[in-house]
């Protein structure tokens, strides 16, 4: 890539972070992992279900079948791609279909562990992002919580009305290294 496609790549998931309602990330992130799509945003980002009754299509239209509806506002979802006004999303078991962009939030949500939904082990909500910090809260494998912030190795996060601190590497809603602004 070329010194001046870079400048633009960077400067351009710089200023995507500047839309209302897309929390920012951190230029040096976006530069390394993030492509633009057709929106002028990053490709793939986490956002979130606006609705409680989202229906996931087989294509980026109304006359793509329904293949899925998600029942959970809030969910985040991973943008993979995009065609007009339509996202193609991944949820956190790796299902993907088409979404409406207006159902779709900038929001930054997380789910906890989704990948441990079967053992009884639950994750520490710690009171600073410090491994030897006191707990906050137990949490279950698969619980949804809202994100605060990142900084890229730990994030500030509400979880059934407890704050506190989660390693990055224990949520799926949120890239290792990611930093994220409210």
């Amino acid at each position: 890539m070329s010194g001046s496609a870079s400048y633009r790549l960077l400067l351009g998931a710089v200023l995507a972070g500047m839309v209302t309602g897309v929390p920012q990330v951190s230029a040096q992130s976006a530069a390394q992992t993030v492509t633009l799509g057709p929106s002028g945003l990053p490709l793939p980002r986490f956002v979130s279900l606006k609705s409680g009754r989202v229906n996931s299509r087989i294509g980026p239209g109304l006359n793509y079948s329904v293949d899925w509806m998600y029942t959970k506002a809030g969910l985040p979802m991973e943008i993979v791609q995009e065609y007009d006004t339509w996202r193609k999303v991944r949820d956190a078991d790796g299902a993907e279909g088409w979404v409406n962009q207006s159902l779709l939030s900038g929001k930054r949500t997380a789910l906890i562990t989704p990948w441990q939904r079967d053992k009884a082990d639950h994750v520490k909500l710690l009171s600073e992002p410090d491994k030897d910090a006191s707990v906050v809260a137990l949490i279950e494998p698969g619980v949804m919580g809202t994100i605060k912030s990142c900084n890229g190795e730990w994030c500030e996060m509400t979880l059934g009305g407890h704050t506190g601190w989660l390693n990055q590497s224990q949520l799926w809603g949120a890239y290792p290294g990611e930093k994220v602004k409210d």
